[in-house]
């Protein structure tokens, strides 16, 4: 199924409600023309013409205050020339180790002005992890929190670690580089850098996804079609930077001149505190988090007035049953669900019409997109038949930093999930093809096991995999996690399975956890639960 073409009158009509075909004052449009003639549509001109539109607008907002979108551009150009004078050029690889603060929007805006390679590092990462990556992607140097930098060790495979967040002698910092050299922009690279993120290694290890820091308007345009963001919009903004949902946003806010509302570590009453307090038009999170938020006393939300909120937009995961509309019902119908993958971008986009309509789809394609769903012959499925799901778009990328791809057929990529399209053209997300159960010759994906187990009022969290099976070649195994209060035995939780669904969906092993074990962005690690 393919999404509405691209139009001329659509995209104009989208800017303009985005508030983005306003001119600039005649002084500040000058000194934007100044910054895209040197840098071009990269991340480093984005950088440079937000500075140059809104000097004074406040860019990021964190626990050491705030810095101004002008502060931002300067400070970036003199960390730039201090990585220029350490030896750091257009192409080297740099791996970025940060939580969400101030560090990582200035480490993402000098090394673009270098031209270097970022790779983003999951901040989930041990020490082994981090030395790993690094050693694939090859690269030079890291910029990181002291943190990340302990876990490293002195095994590191970097010439030179930069600390974003922290101080330890001897070590050089982005505030001490920032204030080390030339505050003019330095040299443009030869090339643009490229952004590398990391799959979310749920199921395996990880695998660097690169992306040009160029892919022009289409994107933003698809993007603000269907999620009405608006120029100068302030972001609350928990979800992971280094995660591509997280990142794509950063992206975003380049072009909306935005505000960023950032803590270092999620906690759900700080982000209900900082939307109150900010008067935020929108929330940028994962699932988990707002199961987190939606979990506090009703007493305690209460003390927060989150009437500024706009737009909530979700990614990341999968958005458990019953969860959206929860959430609408509490907070009103501003929830956006973006499904997608880091290889293709997005691929889908429910809005709050479509999630009251049904609440456990994952949308329809947004402009330039196309979704298709394939059976194994490459075939398209008709609505309401499970396939394969493939997406065209121009953010489909170009294959892993360490050689290999996802499939493709006739230009589309494959997620890797399974789904459908209903008769009304919003697609269904069954699960991933590698986390189907054969179980005695039956197919069971666990999303549908999972969905029934956490509607039930005594399970607060649930998950299901495949555990090898003598008899039946797999089983089936639920990991569970009872709510707060709540008493349930392994056998009411099969007997309730047995009620809803076929015989051979019923789990055989059932495990009570106190939690589930769950990567930064809200992912099921489900290799752990095997």
């Amino acid at each position: 199924m393919a999404a509405p073409g691209r139009g001329t009158p659509t995209a104009v009509r989208t800017l303009a409600r985005a508030g983005l075909l306003r001119p600039p004052r005649p002084d500040r449009l000058l000194a934007l023309a100044r910054a895209l003639r040197h840098w071009g549509p990269t991340y480093a001109g984005g950088f440079a013409a937000a500075a140059a539109r809104h000097p004074r607008r406040p860019c990021v907002i964190d626990d050491r205050g705030r810095l101004t979108w002008a502060d931002v551009d300067r400070r970036s150009n003199a960390i730039a020339h201090a990585l220029a004078r350490r030896g750091i050029r257009a192409g080297d690889v740099v791996g970025v180790a940060c939580r969400n603060h101030r560090g990582f929007v200035e480490a993402t805006a000098a090394l673009a002005k270098v031209g270097a390679d970022i790779a983003y590092l999951n901040t989930g990462f041990a020490g082994p992890q981090l030395r790993e990556v690094l050693a694939r992607e090859g690269a030079v140097a890291l910029v990181a929190d002291e943190e990340f930098v302990a876990a490293l060790g002195d095994d590191s495979p970097v010439r030179f670690v930069i600390l974003a967040r922290g101080d330890a002698p001897g070590r050089p910092t982005l505030s001490r580089l920032a204030e080390e050299g030339p505050s003019g922009p330095p040299p443009a690279p030869e090339r643009p850098g490229r952004s590398i993120i990391l799959t979310s290694g749920t199921t395996g290890a990880p695998k660097g996804a690169p992306r040009p820091q160029t892919s022009g308007m289409g994107p933003v345009i698809a993007m603000l079609e269907r999620i009405p963001y608006r120029e100068g919009d302030t972001m609350v903004v928990p979800a992971p930077l280094f995660h591509s949902w997280g990142f794509g946003n950063l992206s975003l806010g380049l072009v909306l001149g935005a505000t960023f509302v950032l803590r270092p570590h999620f906690d759900p009453e700080a982000v209900l505190a900082d939307v109150a307090r900010h008067r935020a038009q929108v929330l940028v999170a994962v699932p988990v988090m707002l199961q987190r938020i939606l979990d506090l006393p009703a007493k305690v939300r209460a003390r927060y007035d989150t009437s500024s909120l706009r737009i909530v937009p979700l990614s990341g995961s999968a958005i458990p049953s019953g969860l959206a509309t929860r959430w609408m019902d509490t907070f009103g119908d501003n929830l956006y669900n973006l499904y997608g993958s880091t290889e293709v971008g997005w691929a889908t986009i429910a809005t709050p019409a479509d999630l009251r309509a049904d609440p456990a789809t994952a949308g329809r394609p947004p402009l330039h997109t196309v979704v298709r769903v394939l059976d194994d012959e490459n075939r398209e499925v008709p609505p309401g038949v499970t396939g394969r799901i493939f997406v065209g778009s121009d953010l489909v990328f170009e294959g892993y930093t360490g050689g290999g791809s996802k499939p493709v057929v006739d230009g589309l990529m494959s997620t890797g999930d399974t789904g459908w399209f209903d008769t009304a053209g919003r697609l269904h997300v069954a699960g991933r093809e590698d986390e189907m159960i054969v179980s005695g010759g039956e197919n069971v994906f666990p999303r549908e096991v999972e969905d029934l187990l956490v509607a039930h009022p005594a399970i607060s969290e649930a998950a299901v995999v495949g555990v090898d099976d003598a008899e039946f070649g797999q089983r089936l195994r639920a990991v569970v996690v009872l709510a707060p209060g709540a008493t349930m035995t392994a056998e009411e939780v099969r007997d309730h399975v047995r009620a809803n669904l076929a015989r051979f969906k019923v789990p055989r092993d059932v495990v009570f956890v106190d939690a589930l074990p769950r990567n930064p962005t809200g992912k099921v690690l489900k290799r752990e639960l095997r």
